[in-house]
């Protein structure tokens, strides 16, 4: 059995060969907070159940796994296998990663405003280093969360998004991260910068994906910064293989007036956490949270929302659905502060789900926090199983009983998928919802 202090010292050794080899590149001035992020990590360890925000997750399985960073001889994919993660309809910019590391030849960017620039994050070092040190790691919480901090400690690419003052971005731009077969499990560190100027409007896709079976780690921070009046659109996709592991953390901080839209859908994995945290810090505000998640097997699926409403007049929405089956498990943690002066604040939040076998499992825990006195804010979950009414309903319409279940659970992730506004996006989505439908299910019955 690895020890927690063995498990740490795996990764201080790790990071004494990345120090090196950082401080040759563009990264000297980071090397500090390189330095107080692998501290911290050293310091807090993995989480553990007696960690309040996982007590319902045993992330054991990543802690002793002795990871390692992928090869730099690895196999590049061909072109033809990037086909099946596409949008039909949609012309975006793509910027594409395997294993980790960015692949120039595999990424497509289309024609751009002179207002937007779409690159590595390693190359925007180079070619914008004012503005990946104004914001890259003040916001992502290192000193609070392990897996943020081994993140800070380790980054080494990710993508950058810049877009300027009063831009508008008609095509979403797509984050491809691929995983590849590799001889021994792999860790990657997937850090991305969001920057949207004032009054400006983007959507970026960011789509965890694997190419084959194999164990892989993805631990991915994505920092968003909005600015006043400005409109984002985030989508996140997890479709990785049954062996991977994925931690993804969405930080996004918003000024005044600013709008931003949060979608997720997890669909892959052995055990996935997506945290999303956005702050509205400035007056005017407002987010949508809105999610699905469908796991089978063992599979263990953990969402952690923190809204913090830090300035009046503000409003929130959550709105996530989960679909369990087999003896899978998953989890609803969501947790809205409102702060002193974060008056008229109006937060929403909704957790449903069904079970689907006697052996799946799911703990849902709204949580409020509230510090203003002029405030209106709800939170409720529910649990429950397929109406068995409403599929007698179907039956005597002549729908085949596996038929009809599947009617009604698409129906079910219907709700969020509903929410998602970029059609090519959402039908590439509803596809995906189709596959996982149970085995029986006569997909051409399901509109």
């Amino acid at each position: 059995m690895i020890t927690v202090a063995q498990e740490v010292d795996r990764y201080l050794e790790s990071f004494s060969r990345l120090e090196a080899r950082a401080a040759a590149k563009e990264w000297a001035w980071f090397q500090a907070v390189r330095r107080d992020a692998m501290a911290r990590f050293a310091d807090l360890g993995f989480p553990t159940a007696r960690d309040e925000d996982w007590r319902f997750t045993s992330v054991a399985p990543i802690a002793q796994t002795a990871f390692a960073p992928a090869p730099d001889d690895g196999v590049t994919p061909a072109r033809p296998q990037l086909a099946p993660f596409a949008f039909p309809g949609l012309a975006c910019s793509q910027l594409v990663f395997v294993n980790g590391r960015y692949a120039p030849e595999l990424s497509s960017l289309g024609p751009l405003s002179a207002g937007v620039t779409v690159t590595s994050l390693s190359q925007a070092l180079s070619a914008h280093p004012d503005l990946v040190e104004a914001h890259l790691a003040r916001y992502a919480e290192y000193h609070q969360d392990a897996f943020t901090a081994l993140n800070t400690a380790f980054v080494e690419d990710g993508a950058f998004v810049s877009v300027r003052r009063g831009t508008v971005l008609e095509e979403p731009i797509h984050l491809l991260y691929l995983s590849t077969e590799t001889p021994a499990p792999i860790i990657t560190h997937p850090r991305n910068l969001i920057v949207a100027g004032e009054n400006s409007q983007v959507t970026v896709v960011e789509d965890y994906a694997s190419l084959a079976d194999g164990v892989c780690f993805s631990n991915a921070v994505t920092e968003v910064v909005v600015g006043q009046n400005s409109v984002l659109s985030h989508y996140l996709i997890e479709r990785e293989s049954p062996q991977a592991f994925n931690v993804s953390t969405l930080r996004v901080q918003q000024d005044r007036s600013s709008s931003v839209t949060s979608h997720a859908v997890l669909l892959g994995g052995a055990l996935v956490r997506n945290n999303v945290h956005p702050v509205l810090a400035g007056e005017g505000g407002d987010c949508l949270i809105n999610g699905l998640f469908m796991a089978t097997g063992r599979q263990h699926m953990d969402n952690y929302m923190k809204v913090e409403h830090a300035s009046p007049h503000c409003d929130s929405r959550q709105f996530y659905n989960g679909i369990l089956d087999g003896q899978s498990r998953g989890v609803f943690h969501g947790r809205i502060i409102v702060h002193k002066d974060a008056q008229k604040t109006d937060a929403k939040q909704t957790n449903r789900n069904l079970l689907l076998s006697e052996d799946a499992q799911i703990d849902t825990k709204p949580q409020l926090e509230i510090y203003a006195d002029d405030v209106k804010c709800t939170h409720g979950a529910t649990i429950g199983q397929i109406d068995e009414d409403a599929i007698f309903y179907l039956r005597s319409r002549g729908i085949h009983r596996e038929s009809a279940r599947g009617l009604l659970l698409f129906a079910f992730a219907g709700e969020s998928l509903q929410r998602m506004k970029v059609e090519p996006i959402r039908r590439h989505l509803e596809g995906l919802v189709k596959q996982w439908l149970p085995q029986g299910t006569r997909v051409e019955d399901v509109p």
